[in-house]
């Protein structure tokens, strides 16, 4: 008996989901909880599990299509049951078939002087009337079925075609070892896809310059439809812009106590299981500053000016494919290691599509963190209905002037962008001041 297999409802609030990628093919086999099928809703992306195990039988929504929750997007059989559409094993050929069989009829040279009967393309028509020529393999099959995240990196780290690879995995997909091997012996070269023997000759006439384009063909722009997620955040960040007024300050913070702490405190929270980051004394620092400050917890609605009780503190967490911001919810109500534990599972979670809508939801204040990819500083744009947003910039050792002497400390910019239909920047600075002495005075007994 087979299993319907329908779109989550993911949330309260969530109407529909968009399938993003199907894990599994018509045919696979799939254990009970195994991933399926990958989707994207207003709120967060997901990893849907088999709700049973057996054969997938059917796959009735296509990746990139937006269905209702509860519409049946595939069915699932018992163990050895087949796919409706499944060919049945080919019939021992005899010699009237042979006759008339496509395969001869097509591929066949008949004798010298032989009549054809019947022509090779009635022939085909007649005998699979459903044959259906395959869909053309565009690029992004290619990149789903021959490649996984970590390959897809490291290609574009060192500028690499992986999809001209002979992968040694599964359905020959490019492993992880095929790239490192072809990257170290140089078979690899950035971006110039093998020729076919001559092909050079052959298509540049005697004595031509040679181009210093790439001589296999005509370079054309990509197109490459926008993911769900993609789309949501481009939503979003136009909806901020066009209701906020965005404004900015930037304050210079002496990272050195923080980072004595962390050193004489990281094995212990190692023990406990958490890992002691600067992100966590950030988001401390942060709190206790949101306290002394509750203009910045706040949203604005219509006239009225509405100041937050719980502090729900959204941490930004970069994906390959975008980026989602889930919420420490009463993040106030947390210490030091509470606050290291929950940015450590939201951050794991956020990455391993295991988030639920209610992990997105209700942030009254957000911290994002362009500096882990080397920026200086950023200004971020603010996460709507909030009226505030703290960037924070790399770590790096500068030269700095300390009691009129010439030190070398590790030094972050701290960005605050904020509503200015709310907050002036008077307020910003003292807001900024505060944050800045409470981080290069931490007190190690909060830790």
């Amino acid at each position: 008996m087979s299993v319907d297999v329908v779109m989550p409802q993911m949330g309260e609030s969530i109407a529909e989901g968009t399938i993003v990628r199907w894990i599994k093919k018509v045919g696979e086999t799939i254990d009970k909880d195994e991933p399926l099928f990958e989707i994207s809703t207003d709120k967060v992306d997901a990893e849907i599990p088999s709700p049973s195990a057996g054969v997938l039988l059917e796959i009735s929504v296509k990746e990139g299509d937006t269905v209702p929750v509860n519409s049946v997007v595939a069915r699932i059989g018992s163990a050895g049951e087949k796919p409706a559409g499944a060919a049945a094993p080919a019939a021992p050929p005899t010699s009237a078939a042979q006759s008339t069989s496509p395969t001869s009829a097509v591929a066949s040279t008949p004798p010298t002087g032989a009549v054809q009967s019947t022509p090779p393309t009635s022939v085909v028509s007649s005998t699979t009337p459903s044959a259906v020529p395959p869909a053309p393999v565009t690029l992004a099959d290619i990149r789903r079925t021959r490649s996984s995240p970590v390959v897809r990196k490291i290609a574009k780290e060192h500028g690499v075609d992986f999809t001209q690879l002979a992968g040694t995995g599964i359905a020959g997909r490019v492993t992880k070892k095929d790239i490192l091997s072809a990257i170290e012996s140089g078979a690899a070269r950035p971006g110039t896809p093998a020729l076919p023997a001559g092909a050079l000759h052959a298509t540049t006439p005697a004595g031509a310059l040679l181009s210093t384009k790439p001589a296999f063909g005509p370079l054309i722009d990509r197109v490459e439809k926008m993911g769900v997620m993609r789309k949501k955040i481009a939503e979003h960040m136009i909806t901020s812009i066009r209701t906020s007024a965005h404004v900015y300050s930037a304050y210079e913070v002496d990272f050195s106590r923080l980072d004595q702490i962390r050193q004489k405190k990281k094995a212990e929270y190692e023990r406990m299981g958490a890992k002691l980051t600067y992100t966590a004394f950030i988001a401390k620092a942060t709190i206790d500053t949101i306290r002394e400050f509750p203009f910045s917890n706040a949203t604005i609605d219509g006239d009225n000016i509405v100041y937050k009780r719980d502090i729900n503190l959204g941490i930004a967490v970069a994906l390959e494919q975008g980026l989602i911001v889930p919420i420490i919810k009463n993040a106030d109500e947390k210490n030091m290691l509470g606050i290291c534990r929950a940015v450590q599972d939201l951050a794991s979670r956020a990455r391993s599509k295991k988030l639920n809508p209610e992990d997105v939801q209700g942030g009254t204040f957000t911290i994002t963190n362009p500096g882990i990819f080397g920026a200086l500083f950023g200004l971020p744009i603010i996460s709507q209905p909030q009226v505030a947003i703290l960037g924070v910039g790399s770590i790096d050792k500068r030269v700095v002037v300390v009691d009129d002497m010439i030190a070398v400390r590790p030094m972050c910019y701290l960005t605050l962008g904020y509503d200015h239909r709310l907050i002036d920047g008077a307020d910003a600075g003292r807001f900024l001041l505060a944050l800045k002495n409470r981080l290069q005075d931490f007190d190690e007994k909060d830790v």
